[in-house]
């Protein structure tokens, strides 16, 4: 028996189900980050924002010794 078009079917299904995975965290990902933190999905209007409040502190970090 040629295990070829065995292992072939096997790799090729593997890949597919990792793509679709990828595919629906990434998705999720982006639902999830695609509104500023506080407000809820079924709001309809767009809440503009300098870039600093949307990724990180709003302020440098300050170090204590």
């Amino acid at each position: 028996m040629n295990t070829f078009p065995t292992y072939l079917y096997r790799d090729v299904t593997c890949a597919v189900a990792a793509s679709l995975i990828t595919l629906m965290l990434s998705l999720t990902f982006v639902q999830t980050t695609s509104l500023p933190p506080g407000v809820h999905q079924a709001a309809v209007f767009v809440a503009i924002q300098p870039q600093h409040a949307w990724f990180g502190q709003p302020e440098p970090a300050v170090l204590v010794d």
